[in-house]
Parts: structure tokens; C-alpha cells; sequence
């Protein structure tokens, strides 16, 4: 009746966080590319903003954590990557930058890694 071993089941488990993850990013580079369109002022842009923060704040505290069983240099650089992302979310919601153009990039390259 179970067949499964604990290996595929753990294979089975990551694969489907790397797509959630990949899904998640997904969204946000969709969010954010609205959010050009729209403007900074606009609700897609709070909203794009908001959404961004609360995705790299999880995987900042993910990336954190000592269960992470991604090598150590990798997590550090992810780690960076999601401060600058914090940090320019934080111009564009304080209106000191009008681009979203950074933050798409970026967001498009994790997501594209995450395949």
C-alpha cells in the first residue's frame, strides 16, 4: 500500500517547496510588472511592494535558519540579494525612487533559477 520511500517522499516534499517558491516569485514579478504600468501611487504598486517585502522576508528567515541545508556561501548571498530587495522596496514605498525596473530583474532572475 505505501510504496514510498523516505527519499522520494523527501524528494517529492522539496520539489514541491521549489515550486511553491517559483510560484510565489512568479506572482510578484507579474505584481511588479503592474505595478510599472500603473505607477508608483498606484494600488497595484502597494500592493506589488507589500507582496514583495513578505515573500523575502520569508525566504530571509528561511535562508537564516540552521534546517537550511543549502551550502553556507549560497544562503549569504540569497541573504544580501533580499536586503537589497527590502531596501528598494523601501525607496520605491518612500517615493526616494520612481523604477521598478531593478526589483523586476532581479526578482525574474531568482524566479528563472528556481526552474
Amino acid at each position: 500500500m505505501y510504496n514510498f520511500s523516505y527519499a522520494e517522499a523527501i524528494e517529492e516534499f522539496c520539489a514541491d517547496t521549489r515550486g511553491n517558491e517559483k510560484q510565489a516569485m512568479g506572482k510578484i514579478v507579474e505584481q511588479l510588472k503592474e505595478a510599472k504600468e500603473k505607477g508608483r501611487r498606484s494600488k497595484e504598486a502597494i500592493e506589488a511592494l507589500y507582496n514583495t517585502r513578505r515573500v523575502w522576508a520569508f525566504f530571509i528567515d528561511d535562508l537564516s535558519s540552521e534546517r537550511n541545508e543549502l551550502p553556507v556561501a549560497l544562503r549569504a548571498d540569497l541573504i544580501s540579494i533580499g536586503l537589497w530587495v527590502m531596501k528598494e522596496v523601501e525607496s520605491l514605498r518612500s517615493e526616494t525612487t520612481d523604477s521598478f525596473d531593478g526589483l523586476i530583474q532581479i526578482n525574474t532572475i531568482i524566479r528563472d533559477g528556481l526552474a
